[in-house]
């Protein structure tokens, strides 16, 4: 349906929901990324996911988290708006590596309700992209029925 592709991201609600298992059981996949928050009960569910997806047999890539801090828009301090980051304990225990943390941006969210999300700068996403990139195996994990 989509013609040629280099990579094809799937953005599912957090957990195991049905959502979820149905893509893994309908997809081939090449790789999995969790993403999560600061908060430890985002890691709680990010653990869940991760035996989940082990469980399917699908590679996970790593983690990256989203919502990590907010810049002041008037001083540029870094403010973790939900406390401190607790991503490194999640990666630690998967044994999984951090991708990248990613900020609350209010730019993204006007971006994106402009209908102008092309015209968002890509600086924070890049390394993470590149990262991914390099961790996706070469063949396909096929669908378990």
């Amino acid at each position: 349906m989509w013609g040629h592709l280099d990579y094809l991201l799937v953005d599912l609600p957090p957990g195991t929901s049905d959502a979820a298992l149905t893509v893994m059981q309908s997809i081939p996949l090449n790789g999995v990324v969790l993403v999560t928050s600061p908060q430890d009960l985002a890691g709680m569910v990010v653990r869940k996911a991760a035996r989940m997806v082990q469980h399917m047999g699908a590679p996970i890539l790593g983690i990256v988290e989203n919502m990590s801090y907010i810049n002041c828009p008037k001083c540029g301090e870094r403010i973790e708006v939900f406390g401190p980051s607790q991503a490194l304990h999640t990666t630690k225990q998967l044994d999984l590596p951090l991708l990248g943390r990613l900020p609350l941006d209010p730019e993204l969210a006007h971006r994106c309700d402009a209908g102008e999300i092309e015209k968002y700068g890509a600086e924070l996403f890049e390394p993470i992209a590149q990262a991914v990139a390099e961790r996706v195996p070469a063949t396909k994990t096929e669908p378990i029925f």
